[in-house]
């Protein structure tokens, strides 16, 4: 959980899962998106992968990234206990 949060605090990573919530990505693609480096934003996919929110499929010699919905659900119910 604690990697889940860590990834969570921060707004680059929380707008790249927001590309990926529209479409699967290469991180050349979600680095086109942002003005930072792209070592910068493989740092950034480390992180959410490590966390479990994103997951990255070789296809050729690329990487495409998409969201892990399971996780987030994950974390909603979690989320929802404390409120009882």
């Amino acid at each position: 959980m604690k990697d889940i949060f860590k990834a969570l605090n921060d707004d680059t990573r929380r707008e790249i899962l927001e590309l990926l919530k529209k479409q699967d990505l290469t991180a050349g693609e979600i680095a086109d998106n942002f003005n930072i480096s792209k070592p910068s934003i493989s740092h950034h996919l480390d992180i959410l992968q490590r966390a479990d929110l994103i997951t990255g499929e070789k296809k050729g010699q690329f990487i495409h990234y998409s969201i892990n919905t399971t996780i987030l659900d994950d974390v909603f119910t979690w989320l929802l206990t404390l409120k009882k």
